[in-house]
């Protein structure tokens, strides 16, 4: 996720980012907790230890590590049931990054496929999180778990259930390159679908969804997207977290709404949740690691997402009836 993207660190930042894993690591060694009635559960957590490991190298756009990490998803998108729109799941793009004479061209790659709809294959419900983290900082690690491993990982379970339990529309899983540049790959995305944007229902975005003791979700875009609280709160009333809507008032101090990549289809005019934690003290710490996760709400906060595709896609057509035009920043 791009909030408070200063993240350069200290020598006396990274020893204590060392003490807190190891207390962590003492309290929450044991990773195999709670099963789910809707997915392997375990196989989500090794999922999530995978790309979040150091020799995903931070996974930064347009790195080695970003180039493993995606292939990765590549092999996991096919496992889990999702196929391809042409002969590829990797949708690549190009932007710049810098000032005047010192731009530099930077590439990156979406990771896009499908699963088709057993009664309206036509429409879409887009399920979104990025793969892309910070990278090595002064020879410093930014494993990146939660902020998007968490993400990312949880993609591969919803789709071995959409797979199992066919919905009534298509879903496209898209895992977004480029998102701690600017939500780059997400732009690329909206800019040229796979399908006819009008065909695209809603988009339901996961960034950092894998840490929060207090078991709070936070589901951002009501406020300037009210038309779809119904929705939501329905999802809320037999989430097994505490599902929140908030995160979202203009003003407010953490207002996210432009701060990941649901952003880029609300500019678009294509209705869109954002699905997060109030990860403050770890979000671009090199303490975002695998070890630090709270495994149990993971779990949980991927069981809800899967509530949420069930709802939005059990009421696609009512999604834009009556809807105020959106409102961006």
């Amino acid at each position: 996720m791009t909030r408070r993207s200063s993240w350069r660190i200290g020598a006396t930042a990274v020893l204590m980012s060392v003490v807190v894993i190891v207390a962590a690591f003492r309290q929450n060694s044991d990773p195999s907790v709670r099963r789910s009635s809707l997915f392997d559960s375990a196989r989500l957590l090794e999922d999530l230890r995978v790309l979040s490991a150091d020799d995903m190298q931070g996974r930064r756009v347009d790195t080695a590590g970003g180039a493993k990490a995606r292939a990765y998803m590549v092999d996991r998108f096919k496992a889990s049931g999702i196929v391809p729109f042409g002969s590829t799941f990797e949708e690549p793009f190009t932007f710049t990054m810098g000032r005047g004479g010192n731009q530099t061209a930077v590439h990156g790659v979406n990771v896009v496929g499908r699963i088709a709809g057993a009664k309206t294959p036509q429409r879409y419900i887009v399920i979104s999180a990025h793969y892309d983290h910070l990278g090595l900082q002064n020879g410093v690690v930014y494993d990146g778990a939660d902020d998007n491993a968490s993400g990312a990982a949880a993609l591969f379970s919803v789709a071995v259930y959409v797979a199992a339990h066919r919905t009534a529309n298509s879903i496209i899983f898209a895992a977004f390159d480029g998102e701690e540049e600017g939500l780059r790959g997400a732009q690329a995305f909206v800019k040229q679908p796979p399908v006819a944007a009008g065909a695209i229902g809603i988009d339901l975005n996961m960034d950092m969804i894998g840490r929060d003791p207090n078991d709070e979700l936070f589901v951002v875009g009501i406020h300037r997207q009210p038309a779809l609280r119904p929705f939501v709160e329905r999802v809320a009333g037999g989430a097994p977290v505490k599902l929140l809507i908030g995160h979202d008032t203009p003003g407010e101090k953490e207002d996210w709404t432009d701060e990941s990549d649901h952003y880029a289809f609300m500019q678009a005019h294509i209705p869109a949740l954002y699905f997060g934690v109030e990860d403050f003290d770890q979000h671009h710490q090199p303490t975002d690691k695998f070890e630090t996760m709270t495994f149990d709400f993971y779990v949980r906060a991927v069981e809800t997402m899967i509530l949420a595709v069930k709802e939005f896609d059990a009421h696609l057509d009512a999604v834009g009836v009556g809807r105020a035009p959106l409102r961006v920043k």
